[in-house]
């Protein structure tokens, strides 16, 4: 098959005359849907959406709950006009913005379920179908009941160059961008991710992603239909279900974000689990980076190799993939290039040589060309035939892809750049710590600060200094997070991805000031007298305390070397900036010089207050 010339009825169609009787749909307590009978579904539904005005191209909007409905409402609807899934959990307010930005020719939400997307689409004037399950046949086939829509201007099956999907980007940090991917984008996405993960016939797919997200969609959905094989389609992730749908089901592999995989690891962890039966071959971990401990956890309890990807939405989801065994896999990466050209581009839009950090940039089929009516955008975002991801990382000598965070991410901390995701795989090396996410908090003098939100182990227990303590051990101290929160769950988007930009808001949490906590003790040993004069002029601050620490006082490591200068020349010694930064008290610098240089005894400080 020629992925780029295919649309997803004539996916569907082929392995509907190849291997009729194979089982494409399953959904527990249900029948399995045949590629055969799946096909005819689709005829059917087209058919049905001509006769209500709808053809190609034209867009329909749905809201369903998650399971098997969504999977044969996404194959239907795309393969014969656009489809837009929403999430079924979208307030009123935020139904209203995505219909109005959609024009959606019709919304189609389930007969059953009262939503209230029906009453925002009618406000809107958007003709609202009905999704009838059927009754006594395989699970996933409807019916369609709803107000006519007008005259359709374009029937039959959608072609390659049609839009088959239409999706919002998350918008944390600005207003969320509408991406249409054609049938060609999807088809190609779906034959990369079945390529890399040398998908067959016998393979059997177990989808707890949402299927209003391109993950489930292409990963979970479409490269299985697209090899042949089946999809358990669960009615969205349920803990308590998960090892129970494994021993019932046998699936070959499952593919997830790093919070569902930390679910299953916690629901393990418990006792309440155990495998009988280990039908797996391999288990997928995209849409955010999965820590390295977690992934080790993951293939101890289920005996498989854990496959880490890259993708996005833009992209039609998959970017790039680590390979199966016997294939090198480096922990830490997301792979190589896996369908789409990947490449790493400095500001001016120059691609850089390998182990050089900068802007990821992509390419390729699976990549769409431009946003909707978005023109300033558009010209932000390509450039001389790339897309630029956002993220930031490199690629190393044997072409493999790492990333080091989202560019808008990256926390400034007057001057120093930190990756978010480095102190999250930290601190979730720290045996008490079940989940961890890096935030940004915002500070008067360093324009941000360094926070995280942890969640513990069922049978943890530490202290927020401590950690901090285990962090200090493995980065520099302006690294080191000022402010934890420790959270029984922290909030997740509507995908299950962790969203740093804005946690701190979320979290209602500002960051303290840090130096109340601190008594004021005044410089009294000659030492003590000479560094805070030092640090004072550096820093520009009038009183220094000798407990006060210095990168909370607002320093970072640009200021230290001109203090670490200063300080040769007034006092004749040369301190390392090692030094400087594991000392970072007037009180403790003053006592590691004298130990060092045998300069002047240091007195036990004095409590005194402000």
């Amino acid at each position: 098959m020629i992925y780029g010339d295919l649309s997803i009825c004539y996916l569907i169609k082929a392995w509907s005359e190849i291997a009729p009787t194979n089982l494409a749909l399953i959904a527990p307590d249900y029948l399995p849907i045949t590629y055969q009978r799946l096909y005819h579904h689709i005829d059917t539904i087209g058919e049905c959406l001509n006769k209500m005005g709808i053809g190609r191209n034209d867009r329909v909007a749905t809201i369903v709950p998650a399971g098997i409905e969504a999977a044969t409402l996404f194959v239907s609807i795309a393969a014969n006009a656009t489809i837009a899934p929403l999430n079924p959990d979208y307030q009123a307010k935020e139904i209203d913005f995505y219909l109005s930005a959609l024009n959606a020719r019709a919304l189609i939400v389930h007969a059953e379920v009262n939503s209230i997307a029906r009453d925002v689409a009618r406000k809107q004037g958007i003709p609202v179908i009905k999704l009838w399950p059927a009754q006594g046949e395989e699970a996933g086939l409807f019916s369609l009941e709803g107000e006519k829509c007008g005259v359709t201007a374009c029937k039959g099956y959608a072609q390659p160059d049609d839009i088959a999907l239409l999706l919002h980007t998350s918008g944390t940090t600005s207003r969320p961008k509408l991406v249409p991917l054609t049938q060609k984008n999807l088809c190609c996405s779906a034959h990369n991710i079945q390529k890399v993960l040398c998908l067959v016939e016998s393979d059997r797919c177990l989808n707890v992603m949402p299927l209003f997200h391109i993950h489930g969609l292409i990963a979970g959905v479409l490269s299985s239909l697209g090899s042949g094989g089946s999809v358990v389609c669960a009615p969205g992730f349920q803990a308590p279900h998960f090892f129970a749908w494994i021993e019932t089901f046998r699936p070959t592999w499952y593919t997830a974000v790093p919070t569902i995989h930390q679910a299953v690891l916690t629901r393990y962890a418990s006792g309440q689990e155990s495998l009988t039966h280990r039908s797996l071959r391999f288990i997928r971990s995209s849409s955010s980076a999965l820590p390295p401990k977690a992934m080790a956890e993951l293939e101890n309890v289920f005996g498989v190799p854990v496959i880490e990807a890259y993708g996005m939405t833009e992209a039609s989801h998959q970017i790039a993939s680590n390979p199966l065994p016997p294939k090198k896999r480096k922990v830490g990466s997301v792979g190589m290039a896996a369908g789409p050209e990947v490449a790493v581009m400095d500001e001016k839009g120059n691609l850089l040589s390998p182990e050089n950090t900068g802007e990821i940039v992509i390419r390729g089929l699976n990549v769409i060309h431009s946003y909707e009516e978005d023109a300033s955008i558009n010209e932000k975002s390509f450039s001389n035939g790339w897309f630029r991801t956002g993220d930031q990382g490199y690629i190393d000598s044997d072409g493999y892809l790492f990333l080091t965070g989202r560019i808008k991410e990256i926390i400034n901390r007057g001057g120093e750049k930190i990756s978010p995701r480095e102190i999250d795989e930290i601190l979730m090396d720290h045996p008490a710590v079940a989940q961890a996410v890096t935030f940004s908090l915002p500070h008067d003098k360093l324009g941000e600060e360094v926070a995280a939100a942890v969640v513990l182990r069922a049978d943890g227990s530490i202290t927020e200094r401590e950690l901090r303590e285990f962090v200090s051990t493995r980065v520099a101290p302006y690294k080191v997070p000022r402010h934890i929160v420790f959270l029984d769950a922290i909030p997740k988007g509507p995908t299950g991805k962790f969203q740093r930009i804005g946690l701190a808001k979320t979290l209602g949490i500002a960051l303290e000031e840090e130096q109340s906590k601190v008594p004021f003790v005044e410089p009294h040993t000659s030492m003590q007298v000479v560094l805070a004069g030092i640090w004072s002029q550096v820093l520009g601050l009038e009183k220094i305390g000798i407990n006060d620490n210095y990168f909370e006082l607002g320093g970072d490591s640009i200021l230290a070397t001109q203090i670490i200068t200063r300080i040769k020349q007034r006092l004749r010694i040369d301190l390392s900036i090692l030094t400087f930064f594991e000392e970072p008290t007037i009180a403790r610098l003053a006592l590691a010089i004298s130990k060092n240089q045998g300069g002047e005894a240091q007195k036990k400080p004095e409590q005194s207050t402000r």
